[in-house]
């Protein structure tokens, strides 16, 4: 599968019109468009191409370290366990009008409801889920092959905690994708463990989780980053991806998995995880930076987490969550 790729600013860098220019004078100027950018040491090379990167192929950009430090945290944290509280409630709420939707239409007729439901939920709502999630993918993707968006992307869909916004890019560079190959690889990954995942969970915990385990890994991958003082972008599904493998692997480690190019070749699901974490272990412990390894051990932690713990103690908790809606809405007539 694609993993999430951490990189630093030093390796990327959006249009030649972006960030610092040499003017015939020798001296730097700032372009009158860029307000507020850092006035970092740069280059006056023009933008070359990484072939290294599978998610941004622009070099050349440096930033200084020393606005990273742990003071940083406090607001990304404090996202964190808004954005994920907030992400769970509003599953609750999703589940309940469904059910009540449900039951108005099996009310209404009741013959023509069950025939229509028998044996088909399953992977409609697999389809519901993975089709929505792709599309955005897509089209961010898309937005990525505009050069004037660069900025802006780069701004809003690569988390990096030495920026001046850090919460809403945790959440929105978990949509985000340079690269055609990052992207497919990411996706089809997806779509393989998507529909297990719907059928334990539910379509309506599965988007909780997905959404919550992109922010968790997000806010792991600025720790890691903070602590050893690097600097740089990451975008990617890998870490959201990750809390969905490590749900299944954990749900059902019997599970026999192969490769695509290797379908002789299989392993149990649980063999697999630990291979994964093992590897994204060795990242983090030897500092490899082609991928976000801290990024992708907080996403599989948020996965495995919740199927041994917060399914059970959290989401089996919501009652009182589904009650106060249900008087918000009112008994069905």
């Amino acid at each position: 599968m694609a993993l999430s790729r951490m990189f630093k600013i030093s390796d990327f860098c959006a249009s030649k019109g972006l960030f610092h220019f040499r003017h015939p004078n020798n001296e730097f100027r700032h372009p009158k468009h860029v307000r507020k950018f850092r006035r970092d040491k740069t280059t006056n090379e023009d933008p070359k191409v990484n072939p290294e990167s599978v998610a941004t192929p622009f070099t050349n950009v440096a930033l200084d370290s020393a606005s990273l430090n742990p003071g940083k945290l406090l607001r990304p944290f404090l996202f964190t366990v808004a954005f994920s509280g907030a992400t769970f409630v509003g599953a609750a709420i999703w589940e309940y009008e469904n059910m009540r939707s449900h039951a108005i239409h099996m009310i209404k007729k009741p013959i023509k409801f069950f025939k229509n439901k028998v044996d088909q939920g399953i992977e409609k709502s697999a389809k519901k889920v993975f089709v929505p999630i792709c599309a955005l993918n897509v089209l961010v993707f898309l937005a990525w092959r505009v050069p004037r968006l660069h900025p802006f992307m780069m701004k809003y869909f690569c988390s990096n905690p030495a920026s001046e916004h850090v919460c809403i890019p945790m959440i929105l560079s978990t949509f985000s994708h340079y690269s055609g190959f990052h992207l497919l690889a990411n996706m089809y990954v997806l779509h393989s463990f998507s529909t297990g995942a719907v059928h334990s969970l539910g379509k309506e915990q599965f988007l909780a989780l997905y959404l919550t385990a992109g922010v968790v890994s997000s806010f792991t991958s600025y720790m890691y980053k903070i602590i050893m003082k690097q600097p740089g972008l990451s975008l990617g599904a890998s870490g959201a991806i990750m809390a969905i493998l490590g749900y299944v692997c954990t749900q059902y480690p019997d599970t026999r998995l192969g490769i695509i190019l290797l379908p002789i070749f299989t392993f149990s699901a649980g063999t697999a995880i630990k291979f994964i974490i093992g590897l994204d272990t060795a990242g983090v412990i030897m500092g490899w930076k082609f991928f976000d390894h801290a990024a992708h051990l907080g996403g599989a932690a948020c996965g495995i987490s919740w199927a041994l713990w917060g399914n059970q103690y959290i989401w089996q908790k919501r009652e009182p969550v589904l009650h106060y809606w249900h008087e918000i809405r009112g008994s069905i007539k």
